[in-house]
């Protein structure tokens, strides 16, 4: 009895492997409400001033708090002619930490298609955010997207209340 015990064991956790590999990216795409809802709490900057702040590096495509490298971070897509870059935000303090360009992968694949749909808005990220947080009162911007729907620039904005995650789209056009 205890062999078969150890060999169900054993298959449940074969089977499990994939679905945990699998849960732990899509976490590293869909933010850890819990734990960022924690983290934000020592952050003092906006995540529009942190788009606002990008600006040095050219113009901000994209924001998003996020959980990396053990910590909060602020991380803001830019584009500057054909250039793209993460530019990384202070949390802060709002000054810039590092800028590095995008230059592979499907962070430039992202970047090209957020760089597209802002070249097509008609008001700038960093207003839209402004916009969605005086909307959604005690509800704090976390990250902002932009696309393309329907031919129209429209940001993808996620707002946080403690563990309470809300998407709101916002028209840039």
């Amino acid at each position: 009895m205890g062999k078969s015990v150890a060999a169900g064991l054993i298959a449940a956790g074969l089977l499990a492997g994939p679905g945990l590999a699998a849960w732990a990216q899509e976490d590293e795409e869909e933010e850890n409400p819990a734990g960022l809802a924690t983290a934000l709490g020592e952050a003092t900057v906006s995540l529009d001033q942190g788009l606002k702040a990008s600006e040095r590096e050219g113009e901000p495509i994209s924001g998003k708090y996020e959980i990396a490298d053990g910590g909060l971070q602020l991380s803001v897509y830019t584009v500057k002619g054909d250039r793209f870059e993460e530019v990384i935000v202070d949390h802060k303090s709002g000054t810039i930490s590092k800028a590095e360009p995008i230059t592979e992968g499907d962070d430039l694949k992202n970047a090209r298609a957020q760089g597209q749909a802002m070249a097509q808005a008609k008001r700038p990220l960093d207003q839209a955010v402004t916009e969605t947080a005086k909307a959604n009162g005690g509800f704090r911007p976390v990250r902002a997207i932009p696309s393309l729907k329907d031919g129209h620039p429209v940001a993808e904005v996620t707002l946080m209340q403690g563990d309470n995650v809300k998407r709101v789209s916002e028209k840039l056009d």
